[in-house]
């Protein structure tokens, strides 16, 4: 994964957690990068080990850790990062997650080298819609539940996302069912 993810991870931690629990969870994880460069490719397993460190440290659930990072990085990292594409992707949730593909398609221009997960919809309703999930890495559903959580809070529309078919459980992919209420006023 990229640099912008381990220094997101960082970010999130520092905020919420401050520094000294940052350097535990880097000392944990064993993990000896002093700055994640953003536009720099790094093994998997790093972020991988982050996350589990974290939910050691911090003594929360690697689901909990997932999803608050899914969402701090829609609501900080994204909105920083991409912010005109961000803007660009929908006037309200329902168009961002319509237009998903595009913003992966897009990011690909910043970070050639990068495998972004793709994502379609289908099932597509007023308040909801099924969010079909695919990648060739594991264990980051519960990231989707994040990403997708923050999107709801930054359209001020409450949304959730609960899986319905798993691609650990033998699906060819996973998919999410996706559902908010209208937009607060």
């Amino acid at each position: 994964m990229y640099g912008l993810v381990n220094k997101a991870i960082e970010d999130l931690v520092v905020t919420q957690f401050g520094e000294r629990k940052w350097e535990a969870i880097k000392a944990k994880a064993g993990v000896d990068v002093e700055v994640f460069v953003s536009n720099e490719a790094y093994p998997d397993d790093i972020t991988y080990d982050l996350v589990s460190a974290a939910s050691d440290i911090l003594g929360a659930p690697a689901r909990d850790i997932l999803i608050a990072f899914g969402e701090h990085w829609v609501l900080e990292t994204a909105a920083k990062s991409y912010g005109a594409m961000m803007r660009s992707g929908g006037q309200s949730l329902k168009e961002f997650l319509l237009n998903l593909p595009n913003f992966h398609t897009r990011v690909t221009m910043i970070y050639p080298n990068l495998r972004p997960p793709s994502f379609e919809c289908s099932d597509i309703g007023d308040n909801s819609l099924r969010l079909h999930y695919l990648t060739h890495r594991s264990g980051l559903t519960d990231f989707v539940v994040g990403l997708v959580q923050g999107l709801g809070k930054l359209y001020k529309t409450p949304a959730t996302a609960t899986l319905v078919e798993s691609k650990a459980a033998g699906a060819d992919h996973d998919v999410f069912e996706v559902r908010w209420t209208s937009a607060a006023a």
